[in-house]
């Protein structure tokens, strides 16, 4: 079994990052123990981290990950389905481009969180509801990213697939959805941010478990520290997609279409 041994390059980059990190650190600390603000409305590092401990010991943040992951799940996935059948119409037909087109495009400048009152009048104080705001959150990043992949293919392209007699099928399925993947993997990533968002706010305002519903908790018990810390998890979440999912997907993507330097 081989071993790879890490480049001189790697560790300063690992060390850079934990310097960064460190600085932040300290200039929190020092704005803190400044009393600037009243440890009520700022707290100091060590006070997040002992709400962070004691939200992980008893359970509380696990289980609000869980369960945001869950809701998370399946309003992506929903989401990403009519957002590329979307945009796959959209890319296809000029009328659609022309119609449809300028609606998705306007509706998607609508902040996520106002989708809310529709949300709850229409499904009530439900699970539906929360996806529903994940859904109208994601939905049209993900079409538009999916139009923009289409139209970015040559048209050449996709005759020189008519001429070899590839059928319309054919060509989207061996020419169109191969040649839209760099932009859909931008328009995935794009996606889950303003679902994630979406997730949060609509989490913030009704229900019983979620990391949203754990901000509104140390709203009301007026404990900042809890805030803090549970805000902490919130991004350390959407890094660890990010990295982990969306950061491999772009690595394979500029190796396997000859963008990586």
């Amino acid at each position: 079994m081989r071993f790879s041994v890490p480049s001189k390059e790697t560790g300063y980059r690992a060390l850079r990052i934990a310097l960064f990190y460190i600085a932040v650190i300290g200039v929190w600390w020092g704005i803190a123990r400044a009393e600037i603000w009243s440890p009520y409305l700022f707290p100091a590092p060590d006070a997040v981290f002992k709400a962070l401990r004691t939200n992980l010991e008893n359970g509380q943040i696990p289980a609000a990950v869980l369960a945001s992951l869950q809701r998370m799940a399946i309003g992506y996935v929903v989401s990403f389905v009519l957002g590329m059948l979307l945009g796959i119409l959209i890319a296809s037909s000029k009328w659609a481009n022309e119609t449809v087109g300028g609606v998705v495009l306007g509706v998607q400048s609508l902040p996520s969180i106002t989708w809310l009152p529709l949300a709850v009048l229409w499904f009530g104080l439900s699970e539906q509801a929360i996806i529903f705001v994940v859904l109208m959150g994601s939905t049209f990043s993900i079409a538009i990213s999916a139009r923009a992949g289409i139209l970015g293919i040559p048209p050449l392209l996709q005759r020189a697939a008519g001429t070899l007699g590839a059928s319309r099928w054919q060509a989207y399925l061996y020419v169109v959805l191969p040649g839209m993947i760099p932009a859909m993997v931008q328009g995935m990533k794009q996606g889950w941010s303003f679902a994630w968002r979406s997730l949060m706010a609509g989490e913030l305002l009704f229900v019983s478990a979620g990391l949203g519903h754990l901000l509104d908790v140390g709203r009301n018990l007026n404990n900042i520290a809890m805030v803090f810390s549970v805000m902490f998890v919130i991004v350390i979440v959407g890094v660890a997609v990010d990295r982990l999912i969306f950061g491999r997907a772009e690595r394979w993507v500029q190796e396997r279409w000859g963008y990586a330097a």
